[in-house]
């Protein structure tokens, strides 16, 4: 009789460092300029298969509310029911579906995009994960950058206003670009 060896768990968690955590986005303002913007609440995990990448997965939650643009009197527009409607809606969240690697340290990240209580597919192109490194505390650490573009009209952010010399004040499309940093978890 014969026992196979003990198969050896190859996924580990790594939890978001939310201070060396980027969440921002970028939209046209007046069709002529971006506005950019982000948000610096964010909390999450990774569950990083380092044998077979393609297996790991993520979740992120951001609190919608510590939104920051630079101008307090948009950052409150922002958060009003024109927009994300904090009081309705005080967080959006994104979940993994599927890993792609497409080249050494690069691939996709397809996953569930949800604002305002509308759920889309999203896919964001990624770089990394980072060979994990050492922090001077001792803890281990990976990177990963990504980027996508959404229609925020898609998840329910319709408002606009008409500009006198034609177009819109605000455009449709928007930028999102993530800049992450995890912390392998005790």
């Amino acid at each position: 009789m014969t026992t196979a060896a003990p198969q050896t768990a190859t996924a580990t968690t790594w939890n978001i460092d939310p201070a060396h955590t980027v969440a921002e986005f970028k939209v046209k303002h007046m069709m002529i300029s971006n506005v950019k913007g982000h948000f610096p609440t964010v909390t999450g995990v990774l569950t990083l298969d380092e044998s077979d990448l393609a297996k790991s997965s993520v979740e992120a939650t951001i609190d919608v509310s510590s939104i920051e643009t630079s101008d307090a009197q948009r950052n409150g527009h922002l958060k009003s029911a024109d927009f994300f409607d904090v009081e309705k809606f005080p967080v959006m969240t994104f979940k993994s579906t599927g890993v792609k690697l497409t080249g050494a340290g690069e691939g996709t990240v397809e996953g569930d995009l949800t604002i305002r209580d509308v759920t889309r597919g999203v896919t964001f192109a990624v770089e990394g994960p980072t060979a994990p490194a050492k922090d001077p505390w001792g803890n281990s650490r990976v990177a990963v950058s990504a980027t996508t573009k959404i229609s925020r009209k898609e998840f329910g952010l319709v408002w606009n206003a008409a500009l006198e010399t034609g177009g819109v004040l605000v455009g449709d499309d928007v930028t999102i670009t993530l800049d992450v940093q995890f912390v392998k978890a005790a």
